[in-house]
């Protein structure tokens, strides 16, 4: 199982959110020092989130991510505010992530997926984000009336393999991700699944590989020093 240490954009610094409200925020520096610590400690991937883009469709972000991605000197899948074809072929072709995310347009614009799966084999990513198996969209400001594993199956056929699952009430609480509803996304999909949300301890990381789980982001955790990216990576 891979761990994907977490950094989160929001005016240009890395921040954490809780319950992904941009009122309740915590700063944690510069994003490009934050994704040099992270390889320095061993990290193989990082995953960045934009949260510009994902809440207002446009973002500023874009030089400071670019310091980042090149600080990191390795993979990066982005995510946050994708939602055309051309966002995507700015995000690999300028930015020089090695996947893109996309959430809100999964559902909006399942066609374009299918387009930027066909460019990119293999470096497109759909981000799901649900709220009691629901998925959510716009930054989870508004419910989709779409199931979690029903999007994942629609994008499965646009030629989507990864997905990144976020329980929203989870997320940034450190309460432990949501296993069951993590279980049913890889059982009821078949895709690679990337836990999200709620990772508070070494256990979290154990039993979300006990599940099969391909990837397991963490960001609070890290932050707050409740274990180290060292432990996280043995565990």
């Amino acid at each position: 199982m891979i761990v994907f240490p977490a950094i989160d954009v929001l005016a240009g610094r890395t921040v954490r959110l809780q319950k992904g409200l941009r009122d309740n925020v915590t700063d944690y520096g510069a994003p490009e020092d934050m994704a040099a610590a992270f390889k320095q400690k061993g990290a193989e991937w990082l995953h960045m989130v934009d949260l510009s883009a994902a809440f207002d469709g446009k973002s500023e972000n874009g030089e400071v991510i670019k310091r980042a991605v090149q600080a990191f000197h390795g993979n990066v899948q982005l995510g946050g505010g994708i939602r055309t074809l051309e966002d995507v072929i700015l995000r690999i072709e300028d930015y020089g992530v090695k996947r893109v995310i996309i959430g809100t347009a999964a559902v909006e614009s399942p066609g374009m997926v299918a387009a930027a799966c066909k460019r990119f084999p293999g470096r497109i990513a759909c981000g799901i984000d649900a709220k009691s198996g629901m998925a959510a969209l716009r930054g989870w400001v508004k419910e989709s009336g779409v199931t979690a594993v029903e999007l994942g199956l629609r994008m499965k056929d646009c030629g989507v393999d990864t997905v990144i699952y976020t329980d929203i009430d989870m997320d940034g609480m450190m309460q432990g991700p949501n296993i069951a509803q993590t279980k049913e996304m890889i059982e009821k999909t078949g895709l690679q699944i990337i836990g999200s949300g709620g990772v508070n301890s070494l256990e979290s990381l154990r039993a979300l590989k006990e599940i099969d789980c391909y990837g397991a982001i963490t960001g609070r955790a890290l932050y707050e020093k409740v274990f180290t990216l060292e432990e996280a990576l043995m565990a």
